[in-house]
């Protein structure tokens, strides 16, 4: 299996190359030459397969020969012995709809689902190698949680994560920042979640910087993030299906940088019979109006009550955007390039069409969003957190939509507070973290000064263990 990039300046590369570039140097996003086509005999079979039977299946084509079947059957295992829940991503009942709990790892989020696994391949293919490796990241929240949680400790790799001051919630910010290890660094930036992306764009594209200090990217621009995150829609499908290669269903997907619901985009491409995909965001709704009315068009980045959704340039939006213009490189850099002209890009009248058979979509403001908790919880006794409850809002009851819960809702218990008067139990990987030490430095939010603390704190260490 080859990869390619979504603006047409990468030659073709294999998944080790492809997962270690992270970004591709033209600065586009890479992608499968071809999505595997799952057939209905093969839907059957997998929908009695365990989650990390069926991870095997799915990922072993995407990954080819780049690691020996063996191999990435341990790393899979490896990567979700860290759950909680023997299922990994279990599916159940809440009222009459079908709710598919996502945050049973290390870091209560649906992120670790897929960093489990790529933290694991970057010290697999590190160590195969004798290569070395300096993460940096852009976080709004638990990503950085999850990405840190992955590959903290591990020989060979250096993490650096920003987050936007004052703009995570406090829980999530104690999980990165009592992490104690050496090879763990945290930033906090003094804007928003956009700008800490910008900025890790930006120094992704000065190859000879990425180049010098060996830059990997372990946000959903990376693709084995999204291809781990493709797993659990097959898995939710098999659950409610029983194998029946008939069967349709749809999701619910909160989302803010489209990475997830891209993944389930992908496992529509390869077969798996979902009906619909619905995009759910919150007051920042640029992904709902692109869909309403096919103009992407960024605005100012409002918090809420759903922070990992504070979001208006959703960087995997490229990756979709390439299949919406029909594969066509030079049409997604003419788009891009209307993009940084006029701040908005639109599609045509047909793409716009084919957008809507794609997907459907719906804003969430946080008065519906605490309603939500609040009717959940008088209703049904379940605590939905408040990336969750845009989720289960958007689908309005629809028990022909599974929802996608991205997060426990202890994480969150100052809106869970707010709207049921009580905190949700904290599992176990969140418990005390208020009252540990915390790391981290904080800068402005430019590029110069990420530049500067990389440079100053990566000199003189890149020959040590």
């Amino acid at each position: 299996m080859n990869y390619l990039s979504t603006r047409g300046g990468v030659a073709p590369v294999g998944f080790s190359e492809a997962v270690m570039m992270g970004l591709g140097i033209d600065g586009g996003l890479l992608l499968p030459e071809t999505a595997p086509q799952v057939g209905p005999d093969a839907l059957c079979d997998w929908s009695r397969l365990s989650f990390q039977d069926l991870a095997l299946e799915l990922m072993d084509p995407f990954v080819a020969d780049a690691i020996p079947r063996a191999d990435l059957r341990a790393l899979i295992r490896r990567s979700y012995g860290t759950f909680s829940h023997g299922e990994v991503t279990p599916l159940v009942k809440v009222g009459n709809q079908r709710i598919l709990e996502l945050f049973h790892g290390p870091t209560a989020a649906f992120k670790d689902v897929a960093l489990q696994f790529l933290g694991n391949v970057f010290e697999y293919l590190l160590t195969r190698d004798g290569g070395r490796l300096n993460i940096l990241g852009a976080t709004s929240g638990d990503t950085g949680s999850a990405a840190i949680a992955g590959v903290r400790g591990k020989a060979r790799i250096r993490i650096f994560i920003l987050h936007p001051a004052g703009r995570v919630s406090p829980i999530q910010e104690r999980q990165m920042t009592t992490v104690p290890d050496a090879n763990v660094h945290n930033i906090a930036i003094r804007g928003t979640f956009d700008d800490g992306q910008r900025i890790v764009k930006a120094l992704f594209n000065d190859l000879d910087f990425k180049r010098q200090y060996n830059l990997g990217a372990v946000n959903s621009i990376n693709w084995a993030r999204i291809l781990a995150q493709i797993v659990y829609y097959f898995y939710a499908w098999g659950r409610m299906s029983r194998g029946d290669p008939g069967f349709r269903i749809g999701f619910s997907v909160p989302t803010g940088n489209f990475g997830d619901v891209f993944a389930g985009y992908m496992a529509k491409r390869m077969g798996l019979p979902i009906d619909r995909l619905l995009i759910a965001t919150n007051r920042n709704d640029i992904l709902a109006r692109f869909v309403a009315d096919g103009r992407y068009a960024a605005g100012e980045v409002h918090p809420t009550l759903s922070p990992a959704m504070d979001i208006q340039i959703a960087s995997n939006f490229e990756r979709y955007l390439y299949f919406l213009v029909g594969e066509d490189p030079a049409a997604v850099r003419a788009l891009l390039s209307e993009m940084d002209r006029t701040g908005c890009m639109r599609v045509t009248k047909e793409q716009l069409a084919t957008l809507a058979g794609d997907f459907e979509a719906a804003a969430v403001d946080d008065a519906r969003t605490l309603d939500r908790i609040r009717e959940t919880y008088e209703q049904d006794g379940y605590i939905l957190d408040p990336h969750t409850a845009v989720g289960v809002q958007a689908a309005r009851h629809r028990a022909d939509m599974i929802c996608l819960a991205t997060a426990h809702p202890a994480k969150f218990n100052d809106a869970v507070r707010r709207a049921i008067g009580i905190q949700a139990p904290p599992p176990p990987c969140l418990r005390g973290l208020l009252e540990k030490e915390t790391r981290c430095t904080r800068l402005d939010a430019t590029e110069e000064a990420v530049r500067g603390y990389l440079r100053d704190t990566l000199r003189g260490i890149e020959d040590q263990p």
